[in-house]
């Protein structure tokens, strides 16, 4: 608008405002700008949203670390949250509380959902990488067989040991038995078996065996791989 028509707008609507200098209308922009909106309303509300979430995640994570049960999450995280908040930093606990969800089903979905992205990470890069696997097998309460296997790769010039899984052996613990549960993992993720450079076992018959241990399976598929028996307990 041309600043002829500015200040007789000025003149016929806001007489009272002729005889403010700019400074005074200046306050007044910055005031219309500052105002509160839905829009951020909604923007600030979704903001704590967002932090509430990221602290379930984060807290989560704290708890699969630690081994605790997942329970621990709101019967005792959440309550010392909230007496910090009411005691030391005396703000209302209750509005804060809530937006973080620590119950034991979210705390197990939260832990499941970060277990399932970092493996798809994981596999993701040993399809393109070498790397070396090592693998153990342990014995549950209810004296059920699981084969642990743990990789070893080299990523941004460092080097990096992960476990890639734990499963069942569902019928016993023959070496024919525990590379098909190997094979079978790498063909559901698309590795490669023939990225695998070196491999650590514990030595057990069923693993170093001349014809029927895992190495001799694994060396029918994949030609020059160097096995190595280790003490791994």
């Amino acid at each position: 608008m041309k600043p002829s028509k500015l200040q007789d707008h000025l003149r016929r609507c806001h007489p009272d405002k002729t005889e403010k200098d700019l400074k005074y209308f200046q306050i007044l922009k910055d005031k219309f700008q500052k105002r509160p909106t839905l829009d951020r309303m909604f923007a600030s509300t979704s903001q704590r949203n967002d932090d509430g979430l990221r602290a379930s995640y984060n807290i989560s994570l704290l708890i699969a670390k630690s081994g605790k049960q997942h329970t621990i999450g709101e019967k005792l995280i959440l309550t010392a949250v909230e007496e910090v908040l009411k005691t030391v930093l005396h703000k209302p606990a209750s509005d804060i509380i809530k937006r973080i969800p620590l119950s034991n089903n979210t705390v197990e979905r939260r832990i499941d959902e970060m277990s399932s992205d970092i493996e798809s990470f994981l596999c993701n890069y040993l399809q393109t990488t070498h790397f070396s696997i090592q693998l153990d097998k342990s014995t549950l309460p209810d004296n059920a067989a699981l084969l642990l296997a743990y990789v070893r790769f080299i990523m941004n010039q460092g080097i990096y040991e992960e476990l890639l899984f734990a499963r069942t052996l569902i019928t016993d613990t023959k070496g024919e038995s525990i590379f098909h549960v190997l094979k079978d993992y790498f063909i559901e993720k698309a590795i490669p078996l023939s990225n695998i450079i070196s491999l650590a076992t514990d030595g057990a018959p069923a693993k170093v065996g001349r014809y029927r241990g895992f190495i001799s399976y694994l060396k029918q598929n994949v030609s020059g791989v160097l096995a190595v028996n280790c003490v791994i307990h």
